[in-house]
């Protein structure tokens, strides 16, 4: 029997502007092919995810594009049955031939020399969930350019968020507060580093003049901060390209 025609995707959060980016990729390679895709938000709930996907299967799709929102969950089970599912920017552990992600390790990597290259020893992270392997690997990346730097990495400069506007403020303002202040940060995702904008903002401190900020993904709102952000800018649309072109 000839297939339906249409994929599921399931992402963690459409509200996050990283993914409408990656969507559209699936979307454009999906459309070359004669494809729709069903578009599914867990909103970062393993339970949530887990409806989608046997609803998606209920409906008898093609194939499955997952974010998953658990990277220790059992996902083994659905590639035993051998359904086509190809996993993109978070990479369960331990399942690595059927994913797209980029090189996060590298680019924590690419992001600390950069500051260190700036000359700032005093250099700060703020994580997201270190459970997801994007924020996982962008911290290994910060801890080893730190190490062949020889720079210690202070216990009170590294924050774990939860990829939240909150998280990331409250990480600023206790950070920003401390007796010997970080001169740089880093935020692991987009939305800490919002919120880690307001809190130097409201602590009236300047960027860079006082701190150096630097972040991930590229957004229109990032040229727009005075002075416009660094940034470490993933390729969203080809990520997605890339995956629907995996699954099929």
């Amino acid at each position: 029997a000839a297939g339906t025609q249409v994929i599921g995707m399931v992402v963690p959060d459409v509200t996050n502007a990283f993914f409408p980016e990656v969507i559209r990729g699936v979307e454009d390679a999906a459309a070359v092919e004669g494809y729709s895709v069903i578009l599914c938000n867990s909103n970062e709930d393993a339970e949530q995810e887990k409806r989608h996907l046997s609803t998606l299967f209920s409906r008898r799709v093609d194939g499955v594009l997952l974010a998953c929102t658990d990277a220790a969950a059992a996902y083994d089970s659905l590639i035993q049955r051998r359904f086509p599912i190809v996993f993109l920017d978070r990479i369960p552990q331990g399942i690595p031939h059927t994913g797209v992600c980029t090189d996060n390790a590298g680019a924590g990597h690419v992001a600390t020399r950069h500051l260190i290259g700036l000359g700032h020893r005093r250099i700060a992270f703020v994580a997201g969930n270190v459970r997801h392997s994007p924020h996982a690997e962008r911290l290994s990346g910060f801890r080893k350019a730190m190490q062949e730097a020889h720079i210690a990495v202070r216990d009170e400069y590294l924050r774990m968020g939860d990829q939240s506007i909150e998280s990331g403020y409250q990480a600023g303002l206790e950070m920003m507060r401390l007796g010997v202040p970080p001169t740089a940060i880093i935020a692991s995702n987009n939305r800490m580093l919002l919120g880690l904008m307001r809190a130097v903002n409201e602590l009236g401190i300047r960027c860079p003049a006082e701190v150096s900020i630097v972040g991930f993904d590229d957004f229109a709102w990032t040229q727009h901060f005075t002075p416009p952000l660094t940034v470490i800018a993933q390729p969203a649309h080809e990520l997605g390209r890339k995956a629907m072109e995996m699954l099929l």
